[in-house]
């Protein structure tokens, strides 16, 4: 059974880890696709035949979602070309970790901007379509840091826990309108970022997890796939964890 057959869902930040994951996991479920990426023209251009290969219409854009101006004529491009928009997962986001004392300020400004102003940005650019059709799932992508905060990360904490307020704030908004948005908080995934890290580090983590596991991508893509489908018609304002039990 496919749970987004005919559906549009953009991905933001879709070239690989949890984006990428995500992107597969919906085309699978009968989705299209459209996803944005910052530089990496040649993973990108890998997904896009990768997806379409599913039987589904999908294509990439080179697109910063931290820029307001971008953000909607990246969401213009694809109502052009797709028609419409069904599900908005707003997914792209960076790290720039250190100490307080000793965080420049554009590090804080920068993982701001690309974490939580880009989901402003986008939501604001879905938001006139899907009150048009009365329906939509929006999905912020938070973090468990965002829910608990973490040492060295203070930026990427507070730009995850402002995806959470601002996903409530949504939720209250639009709910009349049968738009529904949530969020959810990943714990430990391991990815391409997290290969490169020393091997003991990683199963220390490992172990501190109730799973006693990391996560994979698709772990976070089928909770996408609930918050997206008419499996969770009746959820909006929601933090969902993937985190293995870690915040348990």
């Amino acid at each position: 059974m496919k749970l987004l057959e005919g559906k549009t869902a953009i991905i933001t930040g879709a070239s690989r880890g949890i984006g990428k994951g995500i992107a597969e996991t919906f085309a699978r479920h009968g989705a299209n696709v459209a996803f944005t990426f910052s530089s990496s023209v040649e993973s990108a251009k890998a997904l896009e035949d990768e997806l379409n290969a599913l039987g589904v219409k999908a294509k990439g854009y080179q697109s910063d979602a931290a820029d307001f101006n971008q953000a909607h004529a990246f969401v213009d491009a694809v109502l052009a070309e797709f028609g419409t928009v069904d599900i908005l997962i707003n997914n792209a986001g960076i790290t720039k970790d250190n100490l307080l004392m000793r965080m420049p300020e554009e590090d804080f400004d920068k993982v701001i901007d690309v974490n939580l102003k880009s989901v402003f940005n986008m939501t604001k650019a879905v938001q006139k379509t899907m009150l048009k059709n009365r329906a939509g799932s929006i999905i912020n992508m938070s973090s468990v840091v965002g829910v608990k905060g973490n040492a060295g990360q203070a930026n990427y904490a507070a730009s995850k826990a402002g995806a959470i307020g601002f996903t409530k704030s949504v939720a209250l908004e639009l709910g009349s309108r049968n738009i529904r948005c949530n969020a959810i908080a990943p714990g430990f995934i391991e990815t391409e970022m997290t290969a490169k890290l020393n091997e003991d580090v990683v199963q220390g983590w490992r172990d501190s997890i109730p799973l006693k596991r990391g996560g994979t991508p698709e772990d976070v893509a089928n909770a996408c796939l609930f918050l997206a489908s008419d499996l969770s018609a009746y959820i909006s304002g929601q933090v969902l964890n993937v985190d293995g039990g870690m915040l348990t």
